[in-house]
């Protein structure tokens, strides 16, 4: 074989050797696409705002979840409260109540139904003893029955032990939103929310402790 053949040779397997492996990238990049699944599907508002299905479930979701702690709130009306206990339930009411607001007008702006809660006028039966909660909270109506009725006592104990529980379900969904959402101010507002509710959750442990 000649110098010439030789070289010839040569190029002729690299370029083989290279479509193979070329070949071999793009379907593994197809195969890691099949198995990787499809993402949540992404919107355009016609404000600009962009966001996916994870954006709007995370909203919804956690509208009528804010909206049930509130209702917990408004049961320590009227009732002698430690301090700290007190200012744990105002800072709750602080931090979700324009919560709510902020999410509902994301909802809003995408078109997308927001969800009633229990604070709404139509569905609160706060006035016939009825708690009316929302599937936000997950708690059973005896329970909330109990504590409405229960005496000084036992009542911020019991109270914060629902309300560790309704905590860890909102750090849930937000750490699902930070894992899935698409939307900015969803992605920062399901940060806070998980810091600030860990942060409650080791408080009232602490108080319960005591």
């Amino acid at each position: 074989m000649s110098a010439r053949t030789h070289v010839r040779a040569r190029r002729a397997t690299a370029a083989a050797l290279f479509l193979t492996l070329t070949g071999a990238g793009l379907a593994g990049c197809g195969e890691d696409d099949a198995s990787g699944g499809t993402p949540a599907a992404e919107h355009t508002a016609a404000n600009g705002d962009v966001y996916n299905d994870a954006d709007v479930e995370f909203a919804t979701e956690m509208i009528p979840h804010h909206a049930d702690a509130l209702v917990m709130v408004d049961m320590t009306q009227g009732r002698r409260l430690s301090p700290e206990f007190a200012r744990l339930t105002e800072d709750i009411r602080e931090a979700q109540a324009p919560e709510i607001e902020m999410m509902a007008d994301w909802l809003t702006d995408w078109g997308e139904e927001v969800p009633e809660t229990s604070r709404d006028h139509v569905n609160s039966h706060m006035g016939d003893g009825d708690m009316g909660m929302g599937d936000g909270m997950g708690m059973d109506p005896d329970d909330l029955a109990e504590l409405r009725d229960s005496g000084a006592n036992m009542f911020e104990t019991m109270w914060m032990q629902m309300m560790i529980e309704h905590h860890e379900g909102a750090i849930e969904m937000a750490e699902t939103e930070q894992a899935e959402g698409l939307f900015p101010d969803a992605i920062a507002l399901a940060e806070s929310i998980e810091e600030s509710q860990t942060a409650e959750i080791e408080l009232m442990e602490e108080l319960i402790d005591r």
